[in-house]
């Protein structure tokens, strides 16, 4: 189907721009919610006599959301989650937990601003994309951690799984007496038969 576009749409085009979509797409999607006109004569004509005031509105869209943009940029938000040893989530961070996280700080933001690609299913800091205007978008973190602590170790650039395997490793090593490599296998170190004799002349 032969679309107008009514605002900027990724890998489509612009305000203005005629487009060839999926039927589906086009009906599903973007007419429904007004992103898009049909490209028939008089549609063509509609926006040719709006254009000014679309392209107007649209402009001042993108200012507030810049504006908006300014405060949300780099925001963090963490999500206290129950993991596996391996750090994989049980459940996952979808979505409505980004907007909730938000939401908490202060920042309101629709679940459609929120661009996710898959839901997030370890322990870690993730950046996540939100589009607050067709023209702009920011990135946020999403610390996700089983505690404040590991979220604030987290921040810091430590890798909380990492540490943790090697505080595993380190435990199952275990206590090693050290090897004197000039006794014969079986053989008793001198230090320890001297302490024995001691022993019992006490």
């Amino acid at each position: 189907m032969d679309i107008i576009l009514l605002e900027r749409i990724e890998k489509l085009g612009t305000i203005g721009d005629v487009v060839t979509v999926k039927d589906g797409y086009a009906r599903n999607f973007l007419l429904p919610q007004k992103k898009a006109l049909r490209a028939n004569d008089a549609n063509r004509r509609v926006f040719e006599a709006n254009r000014e005031r679309l392209e107007q509105e649209n402009a001042e869209r993108r200012t507030e959301a810049e504006k908006r943009g300014k405060t949300v940029e780099g925001a963090e938000i963490v999500l206290i989650r129950a993991s596996s040893n391996t750090g994989q989530l049980y459940g996952s961070v979808n979505v409505r937990d980004i907007v909730q996280g938000l939401a908490d700080k202060g920042h309101d933001i629709d679940k459609r601003q929120v661009i996710m690609g898959a839901p997030i299913k370890a322990l870690g800091l993730h950046d996540v994309r939100i589009d607050l205007h067709p023209e702009v978008s920011v990135t946020i973190k999403a610390n996700v951690a089983r505690s404040d602590d590991e979220a604030e170790l987290q921040r810091q650039g430590v890798d909380v799984m990492k540490q943790m395997f090697e505080e595993e490793s380190q435990q199952t090593t275990g206590f090693t007496e050290a090897v004197d490599p000039t006794l014969e296998p079986g053989e008793i170190p001198a230090e320890l038969l001297d302490r024995d004799a001691d022993a019992t002349a006490a």
